[in-house]
This record gives C-alpha cells, structure tokens and sequence, in this order.
C-alpha cells in the first residue's frame, strides 16, 4: 500500500522560487512553502451558525443515501455542507469545488474529520478533504428517484418542509405581528431548460420562483415554469402550509400578508379572509377607481401649485366590489398623487381595520400612515431579493429540468438563511447589522487563516492585520466559542 503523504512533508516542501523586482536592496522572493492556508476564516463563524441552527443535519434528513459506506469518502450532511457553506463563501459554482475542496479550513468547517484528507480510501485522493465537482453534482441530481445511477435521492417534499421548519424556528415565538412578504421573480434561463418561457419585461425566457419572507427570514421559495400567473399560481397552497406553521410556534401574533398588485385576486383574498388571516396588497389602476378620486387628484394639484414642490398627494378610503371577480365590496385607500409629469394615482386593498387594534397605535392603518408606512415597506423584500440574485446564486438555473432547479433554489436559500441568522443574532448593535450578505462575506468572512494541524488540535491563526478582530471575536463567542 503507497505511503501517505503527511502534513509534514506537504508543509516542507519547497518549488522553485518566483523572483520579482527588487524593493530597494532586498529581494522580493515567493514560493509555496507557506503551508495551509485560506482566504475564508470566517468558515469558522459558520460552521458556528449551522451547529446551532441545525441546517445541514435537517436538510440531511431529506435525502435518502443507498450507497454502500465502506466504499463512500462523505456522508449526505458533510455533502450539503460543503455546498452550502461554499455558496455562503461565494463560490456558487459547482466548478469551483475542483479547487476549493484543497482548502482544509473549509473541511473544518463542514465537519471533516481529517482536514487534510488523510483518511480517504483511494490513494489518489490522498490530500483533498472534501468532495469534488462530479460527487456534488450527483447529490444535485439525485432528485431522479428511478436512475440507478444516483444513490443520493432528495424528497422535494421534505426539503420544502426543511426551509419552512427552519424559517419558522427563527421567528420570535412571542411576537404580536408578522408580515408575510409575497413575491416573483424572473430568473433568466440561457438553455433549453424544463418549464421556460419567453418574457418581453426580462427580454429572454425565464422561470419565476414564488418568494414568502416573514421579515428577512425566507419561508418558502416555489419555482415555476416562466408562464406561470405570477400572483397566483401556488400561492394559496403556499398559505395553507405557512400559516398554520406560524400558528402552532407564535400563537398569539396576527398575520399580515403583503404584496403588489399580482397578487390582488379573488381566490386569495377570500382564502385569507376565511382563515383570519389579514392581508394589504396592491390593486391595479383602472378607469372606476380613477373616477372615484377627482377630488382628491384636484386638491393635490392646488397643493403642488401652492407649495411649488416636484408632486404633491392626498389620499382616499374607498368602497370598492369589481363588476364580475369580487364576491363583496372590499376596503380601498387611493393615493392621489400628481407629479410634473403628470397624475400618478394608486391603490391598495385591504382587510385591515382603520381604527386600528386596541392598545396599539389608533391612526397607524388610517389612508396615509397604510399606505406609506405600511404598505410602501414592502420594498426591503426588494433588497432582500436582490441578495438572492447579487450574492448568492439564486438565478443559478443550468439544469434541464425543473425540479433540479428547483432544488438549487432551495440550496441558495437556505444558504441565505444561514448567513442572515448570522447577521441577525450575532451581528446585532454592530455597523454590519443590517448590511447586505455580500457585504458580510466580504468585511467578516474573508480573513486569510494559516491552519496547522497536530494530533491533539486544529490551529488556526488568523490575520494579524485583520481590521475587524475584535467583531470577530464578538460574534464568535456570541455563536458559542469560548
């Protein structure tokens, strides 16, 4: 049997060295002899956040592993670590494993137990830790329960159920109120993928993910094929599985769902108003609503001449039934807004009392407090979806069929969940306690560690240079450390 190749021999070595210009009269020599290094210190941090979250062992029960584990170098929970960790690091695609796999503090951190892959069953893998591109993209694609050449198979169903547990687990269980942030998306598609479908708005064929957040907290990510109705499709069977998980974990908070005007339809309001559950979303301009607001679009003209300003709005409690969707006359605040470039008149529909909950703010779900204070804060789901997109790879769509997809979402989200746990918890009173993830991972993540192994310990020496040292160590004993 070939002798294995220790961490001392691999330290010592030396290459050839590299000779760049002189700086004054020294010499400026490199080489590789510098040990194990990262450039992800934070992996710590993560690992820190996933122990306590449980992620990566819940997601693991969702999977169904058939291989035979005497001949299997990584279990399914060291597996989704690796990939989840990896996208929370920034490295989203699966090509990148092939080299990011040497990295032994990323192995730390996804529970290996020799880092430096001193215990792998083949004499060639000696040295790597962690798993490569191929063995991961065999995990991805395992969602075929009938190809044999997949052992690793996920249950959609019990993944979907694994990002709602969680999600719910993070919401404080004594809150008063939650709101329910509805949107879709458009992920731009470059191949012949399952379920795309042209979209003049994105200019290319898409699919369209439905998103639920309670917060930043993501509670349900559905993809659907890019000709799915947007505000409405999966919508209301999204709400019969959220609502009663909220229910049963915060029993006395109150339900808000929020949205634009895609999701102003009849099935979904009276689903909502059969369950107690309150909602606010935007309803689109017609020439009815329009009409109903003269007055109110005459005094906000008067308004802008009087104080010469760029626009000017007042606002209107209407009654409102359509002619033929509505089953009941429903609760309308009109915004009646005029700008330089004209009128700008919009409308909300909504369920909430104008008087208010008793011992709260009585004029908070009066017209223009709904409207502005209410209803407009719907746009941090904006920012929050951005994050998907900007900093994780939640538009990532290169598989062909929708449910491979579909489970690359559900990665790239629960990857965001990870990382706005540690923002949350353990970045709060900080200066990044409300930055975007990719800011996170880039100010906090991002320390070069050199990383020194012994039969008794796993060394890390992290950056002396490091500008944040002491929110480092924060958030570290926060998470646990000690």
């Amino acid at each position: 049997m070939p002798t294995r190749t220790t961490a001392a021999r691999r330290t010592d070595c030396h290459d050839h060295p590299l000779l760049f210009p002189d700086l004054g009269r020294r010499q400026v020599v490199a080489d590789f002899s510098g040990g194990y290094l990262s450039s992800d210190g934070g992996a710590l941090l993560l690992r820190q956040t996933d122990q306590n979250l449980g992620l990566t062992v819940r997601l693991a029960q969702a999977f169904t592993d058939q291989r035979d584990p005497r001949y299997c170098d990584h279990t399914v929970r060291e597996l989704l670590a690796q990939r989840l960790l990896a996208e929370a690091l920034g490295y989203d695609d699966l090509n990148d494993h092939d080299t990011v796999r040497r990295d032994p503090l990323l192995a730390v951190a996804c529970g290996k137990r020799e880092p430096l892959g001193e215990d792998r069953l083949h004499p060639h893998d000696y040295g790597v830790a962690l798993a490569g591109s191929a063995t991961l993209q065999r995990l991805e694609r395992g969602h075929r329960p009938t190809d044999r050449y997949h052992k690793i198979h996920a249950d959609p169903r019990q993944v979907e159920a694994t990002l709602l547990e969680l999600g719910v687990r993070c919401l404080n269980k004594h809150t008063r109120e939650i709101v329910l942030d509805l949107d879709s998306m458009g992920h731009l598609v470059h191949g012949l993928q399952e379920g795309r479908h042209f979209n003049a708005y994105y200019d290319g064929y898409v699919l369209s993910p439905l998103y639920v957040f309670a917060g930043t907290v993501p509670l349900w990510a559905a993809l659907r094929p890019g000709d799915a109705d947007a505000g409405f499709d999966g919508v209301i069977a999204a709400l019969e599985l959220i609502v009663p998980a909220i229910r049963k974990r915060c029993k006395k908070a109150r339900l808000i769902v929020r949205g634009d005007s895609a999701f102003t339809r009849e099935e979904t309001l009276a689903w909502c108003e059969a369950h107690g559950v309150y909602y606010c979303v935007g309803l689109p301009p017609n020439s009815r609503l329009e009409g109903m607001i003269p007055d109110a679009l005459a005094a906000a003209r008067a308004r802008r001449c009087l104080t010469g300003a760029a626009s000017a709005r007042e606002f209107k409690e209407l009654e409102y039934q359509t002619l033929k969707s509505w089953s009941r006359a429903r609760r309308v605040v009109a915004k009646a807004e005029v700008m330089a470039a004209g009128d700008n008149p919009r409308f909300v529909v909504t369920n909430l009392p104008r008087e208010g909950f008793r011992g709260e703010d009585r004029m908070r779900f009066t017209a223009a407090p709904l409207y502005e204070g209410f209803y407009c804060a719907r746009g941090d789901m904006e920012n929050v979806l951005k994050q998907q997109v900007l900093d994780l790879p939640g538009d990532r769509m290169s598989a062909h069929d929708l449910a491979g997809n579909q489970l690359r979402l559900w990665l790239a989200t629960l990857a965001y969940l990870l990382l706005d746990r540690l923002r949350t918890l353990y970045l709060r009173g900080s200066d990044l306690a409300r930055a975007t993830v990719g800011t996170i991972r880039l100010r906090l993540l991002k320390v070069a560690a050199r990383v020194t192994l012994s039969v008794r310990r796993v060394y890390v020496q992290l950056c002396s240079a490091f500008p944040r040292q002491g929110l480092f160590r924060q958030v570290a004993v926060r998470a646990g450390a000690t």
